[in-house]
């Protein structure tokens, strides 16, 4: 997830104790302690190599995959967030509506980041679990943080802790903290004080002025650091693209 003062992070919570960006974890990041560890390990990063480029073609026939393949990508997308669109490309109505009540905010922050709205959606969506899971204060009161954007010292506003996953460098092993979020007072203060956060951090800026490419975006804000998730720019870039399709045929 995020790293304090940065937006600090990737997606994705049905309850306040996961984070959209990452709600699914995979049991297959454990290697076993035997004498056939490495040659585990050797065969977990093929398969996940072949998902990542699966996913990162766009997705569509997971019967292409070996069943090592399909097992770990059902086990690595976000719950209810890729699942929700269809290989036609057709996106559910509760999505839909997501999508409608962000739309005014999407524009606007593409505007400043200089990419295409469509990448802000998908990134607020994956986040959020198209706003079904959203983070939450101790009362139960929305925190608008669409972005899963922690609280670090810097920042003087109001502040919700969640319990969230975060993956270890190297093993990829996921694990549990409980971290402190931004909390927002509406969702027009959670999109712009997320531009912002990309803006002035200049760790992100590979993301900035990508236009409609969506691979890039997610690509500079995966290496300057925004998710833990090792998949996470494979994600938002099959979800933006998916919805810069539908986008294009309306």
């Amino acid at each position: 997830m995020r790293q304090a003062d940065f937006s600090q992070m990737g997606a994705m919570a049905a309850t306040p104790s996961t984070m959209a960006t990452n709600a699914v974890q995979s049991n297959m990041h454990a290697t076993p302690a035997t004498a056939g560890a490495g040659s585990f390990s050797s065969v977990f990063r093929q398969v996940q190599g072949e998902v990542a480029r699966f996913i990162e073609q766009g997705g569509g026939n997971a019967t292409s995959l070996n069943p090592q393949g399909r097992a770990y990508l059902e086990q690595s997308q976000p719950v209810n967030v890729l699942g929700s669109i269809n290989q036609g490309g057709e996106i559910g109505e509760t999505q839909q509506q997501f999508l409608a009540s962000i739309k005014p905010w999407t524009h606007e922050t593409g505007a400043r980041l200089g990419v295409a709205p469509e990448i802000v959606a998908a990134h607020a969506a994956l986040e959020s679990g198209w706003g079904q899971r959203p983070l939450r204060q101790g009362t139960g009161a929305d925190t608008n943080n669409l972005f899963g954007i922690k609280a670090g010292g810097k920042w003087q506003g109001d502040v919700a802790s969640n319990v969230t996953t975060e993956y270890e460098a190297g093993s990829g092993t996921a694990l549990k903290k409980t971290e402190r979020f931004r909390s927002y007072p509406d969702q027009a203060s959670a999109f712009r004080d997320y531009a912002q956060v990309l803006l002035d951090n200049p760790r992100y800026r590979a993301a900035l002025n990508t236009g409609s490419d969506a691979g890039a975006f997610a690509q500079g804000l995966a290496r300057g650091g925004y998710a833990t998730d090792p998949n996470y720019a494979a994600k938002l870039t099959q979800l933006a693209t998916r919805l810069q399709r539908t986008a294009a045929a309306e």
